[in-house]
């Protein structure tokens, strides 16, 4: 299919000679303009045409094999400062003839302003006034498009007239005209206006004092497979928002395709495959576990209301950043997940008597008494560090740094102490497990699937869009997990101690003798 892409089937020549194509790139006595016009309105090459507008750049002798670029100081006009749209207009047409009213001439746009609603950051303590000045619920405002991506096919690739590609079909246009191609038709040069690198981080709010604004075009030759791949991709986008995924998801996808080479990118999707592959089986494993065990033994309690804790922090704050849904959905899955376990920690029973449901808390063992003894131990050296760490972060990030709402101070606040001491709440089980000499009781299968899934992280921390302190996140599990790989060589498994799914290798022979 890949290789389809980057080789369509071309012409067969001569049996199908009258039905072959060719480009018009091969026509080498012709050469190229490129015409640049403003316009408020979204208007076609005729009505253009009629309004007289004068272009504001040009580009003679195009050379279409070398890369090119082109600044352009546009002046805003009133419409456009005062919240209207401005798009520019491309007519790539033969030097020397009409832009307009003509058969050889190619016209495509783009918008280079966009409509979006502007949301204010402001220092909960020493802004006060800007409290109430939050423009987050808004009508949206005209923002500028920075950059524009635009190619040329410069491939001469000659088409069969009856099997050409569905994706190109609208961008081949025929040439109603005599050149000195023989024995074949001609098609226009094969110009497009790239979407897809279109990200929304980009645009900038255009400021009310402001009557130039800069706007950079890219120009480069494309091959017909990778035409035909950004063709794609770009309706693909097109069917996503019509499924309802937002702006916001779209344009995280968009960074994967566009951020990366087509290499990368080709990796980028195996790594993505093993990433839910290892989700998977980590989340299925985990429960698994979880469900036969019935005893806290040599488990820190403590760790696991911090994971559920965690977790549910980790969410709310992907959430409030409006993170990729590659990422926020296996975080609110995790948090349920959770959420289940820490109620087998804590033994919770719910009976159902007539209409009213009881709930009840199961009794530790004495086993399981000597591990929170451990585990006590461990978290009182723990919040010597950890608490005025949390609270001084906290007391910077409300004075000094800009938040949205204190609903975000909250969170980000919260999340800044998972992300960046939160690994200590890890430590209490390295402790429990250096005092009992085991590392027999912990779920080890789970463990190294997301063993896995961490170093995966560590390449998606390059790739998707993410906040930094996740990203940073990633890197720290990778010690954490080193750390329990030191405890597992240095604490070869106990066949007496009970495994993964609470039952002792040597207690299951004796009830088989």
């Amino acid at each position: 299919m890949i290789y389809g892409i980057w080789n369509p089937e071309e012409c067969k020549l001569p049996t199908r000679s009258k039905y072959c194509i060719k480009s018009h790139i091969l026509e080498k006595n012709t050469k190229w303009k490129l015409k640049v016009y403003l316009s408020t309105k979204l208007q076609s090459q005729s009505q253009l045409s009629t309004a007289k507008t004068k272009s504001i750049y040009q580009w003679k002798n195009i050379n279409f094999t070398e890369p090119k670029q082109i600044n352009l100081n546009i002046t805003l006009p009133s419409e456009t400062r005062q919240n209207g749209s401005l798009y520019l207009h491309f007519l790539l047409h033969p030097h020397g003839e009409s832009a307009f009213d003509n058969a050889k001439s190619i016209h495509q746009l783009s918008a280079v302003t966009e409509y979006l609603a502007p949301v204010s950051y402001f220092k909960l303590i020493q802004d006060n006034s800007s409290v109430f000045n939050s423009t987050a619920n808004e009508a949206p405002v005209t923002h500028w498009r920075p950059t524009l991506n635009i190619y040329v096919m410069n491939q001469n690739i000659v088409f069969d007239q009856q099997k050409i590609p569905a994706e190109l079909y609208y961008l081949i246009r025929y040439c109603v005209c005599v050149v000195i191609i023989t024995n074949a038709a001609v098609y226009l040069p094969v110009f497009y206006v790239d979407e897809l690198s279109h990200r929304k981080k980009e645009l900038k709010p255009i400021p009310n004092n402001v009557t130039k604004m800069e706007v950079t075009i890219h120009y480069s030759p494309i091959s017909v497979g990778k035409l035909r791949l950004w063709v794609i991709l770009t309706h693909a986008m097109q069917q996503m928002k019509s499924f309802g995924f937002s702006n916001k998801d779209i344009d995280e996808v968009k960074g994967i395709f566009t951020g990366t080479n087509l290499y990368f990118l080709a990796l980028t999707f195996v790594i993505a495959l093993f990433h839910m592959l290892f989700d998977f089986l980590a989340f299925k494993n985990d429960i698994n576990y979880w469900k036969k065990r019935d005893s806290m033994e040599g488990l820190s309690f403590h760790t696991v209301v911090y994971r559920c804790v965690s977790t549910i922090i980790i969410f709310l704050f992907l959430l409030d950043q409006g993170t990729s849904l590659l990422i926020l959905v296996p975080a609110g899955i995790g948090s349920i997940i959770e959420i289940w376990k820490l109620s087998k920690a804590l033994k919770v029973k719910v009976t159902r008597i007539g209409w009213r449901f009881s709930v009840n808390f199961g009794s530790s063992s004495e086993k399981e008494r000597n591990t929170e003894n451990f585990d006590q131990q461990a978290l009182k050296y723990l919040s010597y560090i950890m608490y005025p760490l949390c609270l001084g972060a906290a007391g910077y990030s409300l004075f000094y740094v800009p938040h949205k709402s204190w609903y975000s101070w909250v969170i980000q606040s919260l999340v800044n102490a998972v992300y960046g001491f939160g690994f200590l709440f890890m430590l209490p089980q390295l402790f429990i497990n250096y005092k009992l000499k085991s590392v027999a009781h912990l779920p080890w299968r789970a463990f190294m699937y997301k063993a896995f899934n961490t170093f995966i992280d560590d390449v998606f921390a390059f790739i998707v869009h993410m906040p930094t302190s996740h990203r940073l996140a990633c890197f720290r599990d990778d010690i954490v997990f080193f750390c329990y790989l030191y405890q597992l060589w240095l604490y070869p498994v106990d066949k007496k101690r009970a495994n993964e799914f609470g039952v002792s290798y040597e207690e299951k022979h004796e009830k088989e003798d």
